[in-house]
């Protein structure tokens, strides 16, 4: 296990302060705000921590209210809404300096079989034959106005070994390509002994659901992101569908598109492929896309 895996999991270890009370910390972040993937993974951590083990998660809904701190930890507390015969349903609201973050809604089922059909996984290279994200940005670090991004962002994702089928918007910057990007990841180590817990795979998809999203609205437009310094974004909601067991520490294939982008909003549906073809989430989010403005002529 990497030392950054290490880091994450300490990260998702919540401190229990009450019955239905949780404080996280954060961790250094490229933009001076809260990882949003680290919030909603914190969250649903939140929420498990109150559901019977046998129960998995199978969807979440949240909504980013504020930019989170990283300088100040995060209390969250856990609403029980509903314990069912089959179904437990969760409300979690992350706070800071008196003031909610972040609202999630989280629903758990018992495990029951039922109708099986799945979309295709599409085409993709194995992963071992792509670059890792240190060396792609190690290839093209001539492309960041900001000549200490390539580093921080390496830093940033080190815990995930994550590998992109085709080049990201920062490289491509000024092509307009088809709305869709691939990328292939996985944790930077194998979960085991008391890590190896199912929910805690569930949590970490969770943290790395929100890295990627949103690239392929950039493609679309040929834009290359806040790191190219061409557009202005965060992410607005998220919701994710857990249909099939899968693992964190084994491949999974993100194939993302974006089916709309106006209003200075972008829409992101992603899905999420087990490396032998089983879609295991869906994933949709929204986030904030503006141009920066022009500076006024005196």
């Amino acid at each position: 296990m990497s030392e950054a895996l290490e880091d994450l999991l300490a990260l998702l270890d919540l401190e229990r302060i009450d019955r239905d009370i949780f404080r996280g910390t954060s961790r250094p972040s490229l933009v001076p705000r809260v990882f949003g993937g680290q919030v909603a993974a914190q969250a649903l951590v939140a929420a498990g921590r109150t559901v019977p083990a046998d129960r998995p998660p199978h969807s979440l809904h949240a909504y980013f209210l504020r930019p989170g701190d990283p300088g100040a930890p995060i209390v969250y507390t856990v609403d029980r809404i509903r314990d069912g015969l089959s179904f437990t349903t969760r409300r979690v609201v992350g706070v800071q300096h008196g003031r909610p973050i972040f609202h999630l809604s989280a629903s758990f089922q018992q495990v029951e079989d039922g109708l099986e059909h799945q979309a295709e996984m599409p085409a993709a290279p194995d992963p071992l034959t792509l670059p890792t994200t240190e060396e792609m940005l190690a290839q093209h670090a001539d492309r960041f106005p900001d000549p200490t991004v390539p580093s921080r962002l390496a830093a940033a994702r080190a815990a995930v070994d994550l590998r992109y089928v085709a080049d990201p918007p920062f490289v491509s910057a000024g092509q307009v390509r088809e709305p869709r990007s691939r990328v292939w990841f996985r944790t930077n180590g194998k979960l085991a002994g008391a890590h190896d817990d199912p929910l805690l795979h569930v949590c970490l998809v969770t943290y790395v659901s929100d890295m990627t999203l949103l690239d392929s609205i950039l493609l679309a437009h040929g834009r290359g992101g806040w790191v190219i310094g061409d557009v202005v974004g965060a992410s607005l909601d998220h919701a994710m569908w857990f249909h099939r067991p899968f693992r964190a520490d084994e491949w999974l294939l993100y194939d993302q598109e974006s089916p709309s982008s106006s209003g200075s909003r972008g829409l992101g549906q992603g899905r999420i492929y087990t490396a032998d073809g089983r879609l295991a989430v869906s994933v949709i989010q929204e986030g904030l896309i503006r141009t920066p403005r022009a500076p006024r002529r005196p």
